[in-house]
Formats: C-alpha cells, structure tokens, sequence
C-alpha cells in the first residue's frame, strides 16, 4: 500500500550534507548562467549548515565573525537571490529560511515546522501541490506564490 507516508521517505533528502547542497547549488547556478558571488555561497553554506531554520540576523551575525562590517542589506541581498532562484525556502511564519534540497527544479512544497524544537520537514509529495493548484483552478483563481507551513510536534519531540 503506498501511503503519503512511504512517498514522503521515498523523497526524503536529509541523508545531504551542507557541502553536497552547496555543491548542487553552484552546479545549478553555473547551468543557469548565474553568479554565485562568494557572499552569497557562504550565506547558503550557513542555511544549509544551520540544519534547521535560520533566521535573517542569525546569519548576519555569523558574518560579522568573518566580515566585522557586515550590514542587514547584505544579507538580505543574497537571501533574495538565494530565493528567488529555489536554492532556499523562506518559511513565513517564523521568519526564517531552510536549504532547499532539489535545488535545481523549481518547485512548491509544503512544510511541517516543529513548534518544539523549530525543524521543518520539506513534503516532497507532487500531488500535494498539484491538488492545490487543481483547487485553485476550480475556484478561478491564478496562484503566483504558495506557502503552506503545518505547525505540530515532530516524532522526535513526542518521544521525549
């Protein structure tokens, strides 16, 4: 029986390292035609090193430790490319941002955020997004943006 259960292992891409998502990211960008200037690798090194969300002013510290005159806009900046290309996912309701693990298709995913211990699960399952976008279709309405984030209690914490 294939449950959304199974699907979601079958996807499951947390096995990655920092270093392969950054890999797959300067391979991604290098396809594109993109620069990947080497403040915007370290700013996805941290996202992907931080292994769970990271806020904006978490990374600018961390930068400051390397570069002392590192501003707010800096950081932004390159969370903007980041993003507006995939190689991250901003989770709005808690401002912060995770590593995308398919960084080179562009897609939508839904994920579930741990209120306990902040982790956030990537749904890699198309049929979720696809029956949104059918949803959508059926009301009339054009998606241009989709973020769905499902708070709970993730199997670690319960167990604790």
């Amino acid at each position: 029986m294939n449950s959304a259960a199974d699907k979601s292992h079958a996807h499951d891409h947390h096995h990655e390292t920092p270093k392969s998502l950054v890999a797959a990211v300067e391979h991604a960008s290098e396809e594109r035609g993109l620069r990947l200037t080497p403040l915007r690798r370290e700013v996805m090194e941290l996202v992907a090193a931080a292994g769970k969300p990271v806020k904006a002013y978490d990374l600018l510290d961390h930068l400051r430790e390397k570069h002392g005159n590192a501003a707010p806009p800096t950081v932004y900046r390159a969370l903007d490319f980041l993003l507006e290309n995939g190689f991250i996912h901003k989770l709005e309701s808690i401002n912060a941002f995770v590593s995308c693990h398919h960084p080179a298709e562009a897609h939508q995913v839904p994920f579930l955020i741990c209120d306990v211990c902040s982790s956030a699960q990537e749904v890699c399952d198309p049929h979720v997004a696809e029956l949104i976008e059918a949803q959508a279709k059926a009301f009339g309405f054009r998606p241009q943006a989709q973020t769905l984030e499902v708070h709970g209690i993730c199997k670690q914490c319960r167990r604790s």
